[in-house]
């Protein structure tokens, strides 16, 4: 369990940036397929159940204009930052491990 912040910037105007914080590492990868599901539901307002598999996932993760994390470092009390890769890797394994595979 450590406190993570998301930062995201969806377009290439400064003024898009957001951010927010998850009491862990999952939650904030929770919280990245929440936002792609958001951005799914927005382009598909009718549509009532949306899927998706997680290379549409992941194309969404590299078309956004910044997209990191930092996640607090308890040992060293600072917060220690993760690119796109980093991420797609922790959403890679909650995915696997929500799905039942835990190898």
């Amino acid at each position: 369990m450590a406190h993570t912040i998301l930062l995201v910037q969806p377009g290439t105007n400064p003024e898009t940036r957001t951010y927010s914080d998850y009491e862990s590492v999952n939650e904030c990868m929770e919280g990245v397929c929440k936002i792609y599901e958001e951005h799914l539901k927005r382009r598909n307002p009718n549509t009532p159940t949306i899927t998706y598999d997680i290379s549409q996932l992941f194309d969404f993760v590299d078309q956004l204009s910044d997209l990191s994390c930092l996640v607090y470092q308890k040992s060293t009390n600072t917060y220690a930052p993760y690119n796109k890769d980093w991420i797609k890797e922790k959403i890679y394994i909650l995915l696997r491990q929500a799905a039942g595979h835990n190898d």
